[in-house]
């Protein structure tokens, strides 16, 4: 298990505003100014938000022209809920 990937995961998903953008990119796809209508900070604010989640694997990004569409990482998805029943369920984790 790699432990050191397992925590840069969970501390991107510490932050309050992070754990909204996921949720909101679990519906699909989502330029960044869809993402800001949900928000109360600036453009920049959330690209660092953005750059800390792709960062850890959790979104991935696709630049078409001058705009950012950010999706949630179906790999992530798995991985993550695997990973956190193996560390939280020791019945079905073994």
């Amino acid at each position: 298990m790699d432990y050191e990937k397992i925590s840069l995961v969970l501390k991107a998903m510490a932050d309050p505003k992070r754990i909204k953008i996921v949720d909101l990119l679990s519906d699909g796809t989502m330029c960044a100014c869809e993402v800001l209508e949900h928000f109360d900070f600036t453009q920049p604010t959330l690209s660092h938000h953005m750059k800390v989640l792709e960062t850890a694997g959790i979104i991935s990004v696709n630049k078409e022209s001058k705009w950012y569409y950010y999706t949630l990482r179906e790999d992530f998805v798995s991985e993550f809920m695997s990973t956190m029943t193996k560390i939280l369920d020791k019945e079905t984790g073994k």
